[in-house]
């Protein structure tokens, strides 16, 4: 399932460095959020 550019983002949850559980959808219509994913070191990308 690929995104669009205007199109909201699905809901996931991670953990914050804190260990507690956060949610993309704790901060809609709140805040604006930037997404930025590494890839690892090992990774052929």
């Amino acid at each position: 399932m690929a995104l669009q550019v205007g199109d909201i983002a699905p809901d996931f949850c991670l953990d914050s460095h804190l260990g507690k559980p956060v949610r993309l959808s704790d901060y809609r219509g709140q805040r604006n959020v930037v997404l930025a994913f590494f890839p690892l070191a090992w990774t052929p990308i």
